[in-house]
């Protein structure tokens, strides 16, 4: 067999074992403060994948706070709610979406170095596992009223 004939061999057969990759896209992005001086926030918003794979949101990162952490509600057992990260991230399931609402799961910047106004924007970089690098301007937005129970549909 020839030198060509085995290199298109090999182009072929990887083109067939090519993974389908992940499409993400990151819809009505918000972020909020509970009052412009609050050296923390919090952003939501749906993560939708119209990919046919599984993918993995791992870690957020912002300039504009000196942490930015992904974050979940979880009950202690004695009926308090407590904050906490999720390190392991979130799954974004193929051809669905996973919600990141007030109330459930969420964006957290701590330490924010100024205050956020109605109306500013803040540039956040999500880091998938297989979309890679996505960079969002979220807009601060102190009007929105939460959803009636907190919480939206959303997949683990």
């Amino acid at each position: 067999m020839s030198f060509k004939l085995l290199s298109l061999a090999a182009i072929a057969a990887a083109s067939v074992a090519m993974p389908a990759f992940a499409e993400i896209s990151i819809n009505d992005p918000y972020a909020r403060v509970a009052n412009p001086k609050a050296k923390n926030a919090g952003a939501f918003m749906v993560i939708a994948n119209s990919g046919d794979e599984d993918d993995r949101l791992l870690s957020v990162k912002s300039e504009v706070a000196a942490r930015t952490e992904l974050h979940t509600h979880k009950e202690t057992g004695d009926g308090v709610m407590k904050m906490m990260e999720v390190e392991e991230g979130f799954v974004i399931p193929a051809g669905g979406e996973h919600g990141l609402v007030r109330g459930g799961d969420h964006v957290m910047f701590m330490g924010l170095g100024t205050g956020l106004a109605h109306g500013d924007t803040v540039p956040v970089t999500f880091v998938f596992e297989k979309a890679g690098e996505i960079v969002v301007e979220i807009p601060v937005d102190l009007e929105r009223k939460p959803m009636h129970g907190k919480t939206q549909k959303h997949d683990h």
